[in-house]
């Protein structure tokens, strides 16, 4: 996902997006949010340290069940 659609499935501007990548500036704490969500809807997980750090890992699809 590059910054653009990040940022439109985010609900952001696109200047948020690169200032909090650039560390220019502080985002808000609901902005983080609409990022995390826009990943989660991607598949994108965040997981806590674990002994290996902290990281992202991309979510298994579901298996569609037969019917």
């Amino acid at each position: 996902m590059n910054q653009a659609a990040l940022a439109r499935n985010a609900g952001l501007g696109l200047s948020t997006i690169v200032d909090f990548e650039k560390k220019r500036r502080r985002i808000s704490d609901e902005a983080v949010l609409a990022i995390e969500a826009a990943f989660g809807r991607a598949g994108i997980t965040f997981i806590e340290e674990n002994g290996g750090g902290e990281g992202v890992r991309l979510r298994k699809p579901r298996r569609l069940s037969k019917r």
